[in-house]
């Protein structure tokens, strides 16, 4: 007699437990995802704080720009003009926001300004997020954008540097972004489980031309 296999978080990847039954990603992953996200929004949140970092746009624009202190020169203006402006953090919750529409686990948000429109992409997706892990085959990809990123602006805030993602090539031809610190990840394409040394150790995927 075959047992079929135990399903497994796409995330982690733990085998899901009984009461998991029938969801993509287990508890802990939720609350993981849940937590990066509710570090992105408010006043004193990861957004809100990057934007200290720059001047408000001037003469009524919606926009950032960056600072013209002379006296603490700041390598990553650019890097934090991007993340902040559309196009940034904001697009990436809101392109989220409106995938979730398409399965009927979130509504549209109205715009507004940068800082409203992330924290209402943000009430969201946390408010849709345990529904989402039952109904969207992308928690994975969801997930691993969102802690991004939260940490992406976490080292940019400490003054520490983001670790270097490498595009990693699954035998099966799936692409996945791996740094030095990943614990392992399963394949979403074939479904095998890569360990820490095995996540290292694949082919990296070519750059595709632009």
């Amino acid at each position: 007699m075959n047992d079929a296999p135990s399903p497994r978080c796409v995330i982690c990847p733990r085998q899901l437990l009984d009461h998991e039954t029938g969801r993509y990603i287990c508890l802990p992953c939720e609350h993981r995802i849940d937590q990066d996200l509710r570090k992105l929004a408010g006043p004193a949140g990861l957004y809100a704080r990057l934007c200290l970092r720059i001047q408000p746009g001037r003469g009524g624009s919606d926009g950032p720009v960056v600072s013209g202190s002379s006296g603490h020169p700041m390598p990553c203006n650019e890097q934090i003009l991007s993340l902040t402006a559309n196009g940034g953090i904001v697009s990436t919750l809101e392109t989220w926001v409106e995938d979730w529409a398409s399965y009927g686990l979130a509504r549209r948000g109205a715009g507004g300004r940068l800082q409203h429109r992330v924290d209402v992409a943000v009430e969201t997706l946390r408010l849709n997020l345990t529904r989402a892990a039952s109904r969207h085959p992308a928690l994975d990809e969801f997930g691993r954008e969102i802690q991004q990123a939260a940490r992406q602006i976490e080292a940019i805030i400490s003054g520490e540097r983001a670790p270097r993602r490498i595009p990693v090539t699954c035998p099966c031809g799936t692409v996945r972004s791996v740094t030095l610190d990943t614990d392992g990840f399963q394949c979403r394409g074939c479904g095998t489980e890569y360990g820490h040394s095995e996540a290292l150790k694949l082919t990296v995927a070519e750059r595709r031309a632009a």
